[in-house]
């Protein structure tokens, strides 16, 4: 009889007492997890911020904007953490409880207990993705805007199109492909040269041009002057370019990753590539938005044992500070494969996926020694 009973509750349905219970725990504790890291998250970037708030005098409605603007995206990043912890929170009550004790005596293997952590987990993997698809872009876009525009007081110059870079110059407008804001390189510049009438007078065609502190130097560029009889010059162009624009100026009209919803910048690539410009980075960040929303049920995966490798002693204090220290682990190593991602030492797919990867070996090992 006592076989029987061992063997009914060993083979509980996803959808039954215990299942809630467990689920019921872990969002209760998700979400004061996700508020409190948010706000920790908030704080710091307010700390951060502040001094160039201050010194550029922006009103309190202003910051405030700016900081409400930016709340999607550091939700966003912060949904693994969220993860992380109510895992430790959750299954160091339970084993200070010993509620995780009477289960295993009863038959149940971890694997069965964690089953509704790890579904709940990629229900959450699903909803970051949706969300950094639908809110993050929108918003960031706005928060960068008040930040460029409202606190560094920088107007962009009359911009005509967004998938591309238009702007009025001094005497011309400039058309550029793409600008690269990390190694400051202009890429497929157009220069349309006017006269004080607007009539065209000249046009200077170049692949590329980097910024070297204070001026654009150009190599291998073309410019056509128009003659007043009608005829064209043609010669080449290997000195500094005639713009008055610095990095400044284009980088407020340029867009950084946070900014583009994962098809958009799948589509960007694709017109760069088409263009013949170099998408590494691109690509490195492409991968990036594909690999953070997993990041959340390798969270999971990787609390359960150290969480419950503390024993019922195992206190609140201990689990926090495993999950900062395996959080901001996490972090450290993600920002340094990127990094090496972007200067081109490690293929892109490999950048993004490694610290995902590092997160499932430890996860697992860790995992079967429980077992």
């Amino acid at each position: 009889m006592a076989t029987e009973k061992t063997s009914r509750t060993a083979l509980l349905p996803i959808g039954g007492i215990l299942d809630r219970y467990l689920a019921r725990g872990f969002i209760r504790i998700f979400a004061v997890s996700l508020l409190c890291t948010t706000v920790l998250y908030l704080i710091v970037d307010f700390f951060d911020r502040i001094d160039t708030l201050l010194q550029a005098g922006a009103p309190l409605s202003t910051s405030v904007r700016y900081f409400l603007y930016k709340i999607p995206l550091l939700l966003s990043r912060t949904f693994a953490f969220a993860a992380l912890f109510s895992t430790f929170f959750t299954f160091g009550m339970l084993s200070r409880t010993q509620e995780i004790t009477a289960m295993r005596s009863s038959g149940l293997s971890l694997r069965r207990i964690s089953l509704p952590m790890f579904l709940l987990s990629f229900l959450i993997c699903a909803f970051a993705f949706f969300w950094n698809e639908a809110l993050v872009p929108i918003f960031t876009q706005k928060a960068q805007t008040i930040y460029k525009t409202e606190v560094k007081k920088k107007q962009p110059k009359n911009l005509i199109g967004t998938k591309d870079i238009w702007m009025r110059g001094e005497g011309s407008f400039i058309s550029v492909d793409h600008f690269d804001t990390k190694k400051i390189v202009l890429e497929g510049v157009t220069i349309y040269l006017l006269n004080r009438d607007f009539t065209p007078r000249g046009l200077i065609v170049v692949p590329w041009a980097r910024w070297n502190g204070t001026r654009w130097e150009a190599k291998e560029g073309t410019e056509w002057l128009f003659l007043p009889n009608g005829q064209m010059t043609q010669h080449p162009l290997n000195t500094s370019l005639p713009l008055a624009e610095t990095p400044e100026d284009f980088k407020l009209l340029a867009r950084e990753a946070e900014e583009f919803s994962f098809f958009d910048l799948r589509k960007q690539i694709a017109d760069l590539q088409a263009k013949g410009f170099d998408t590494v980075q691109d690509e490195v960040d492409l991968q990036v938005k594909l690999a953070l929303p997993l990041v959340s049920p390798l969270m999971v995966l990787l609390a359960i044992p150290f969480a419950l490798r503390h024993g019922p002693g195992g206190g609140m204090a201990l689990s926090f500070g495993l999950s900062m220290l395996i959080g901001f682990g996490y972090w450290f190593v993600l920002a340094f494969s990127v990094s090496l991602g972007h200067s081109g030492a490690l293929p892109p797919l490999v950048a993004a996926w490694l610290p995902n990867l590092i997160l499932a070996f430890v996860g697992l090992f860790f995992s079967t020694a429980e077992e």
